[in-house]
């Protein structure tokens, strides 16, 4: 089983920029789909981007295109989510997740990482 943890989360004016990023250990991230997520208190997780193994495929939520980039670095087994424009709507914990189903559905992913707290001020 491959375990996720996430980083670069943080407090960003409106209009600024993150990088966050999601590392794995246990086992290599570049055998799965990648996804990131995002969820506020009271509403369910909701689907931001994900990034296929081969990263020849990317998709994003209508709500973020444009503005948020999924990448992946396959020698450093991570993949990195980032964060332009940001809007005060935008304020989440972000989570990542590796599955092997090509899917914006968070019931699609089997391993979770812990979350990482990002908040847009206006």
């Amino acid at each position: 089983q491959v375990q996720l943890v996430e980083s670069g989360g943080g407090l960003v004016q409106a209009g600024g920029s993150l990088r966050l990023s999601c590392a794995a250990s246990g086992r290599s991230l570049n055998r799965y789909h990648v996804g990131w997520f995002r969820q506020v208190p009271g509403k369910e997780r909701e689907f931001v981007a994900h990034i296929s193994a081969s990263s020849f495929s990317t998709d994003y939520a209508d709500s973020v295109k444009g503005r948020l980039t999924i990448s992946r670095d396959h020698a450093k087994n991570t993949v990195s989510l980032q964060m332009n424009s940001l809007k005060s709507e935008d304020t989440a914990v972000y989570y990542c997740a590796a599955g092997n189903a090509w899917s914006r559905s968070s019931l699609s992913y089997d391993a979770w990482g812990q979350g990482t707290q990002v908040t847009v001020s206006s």
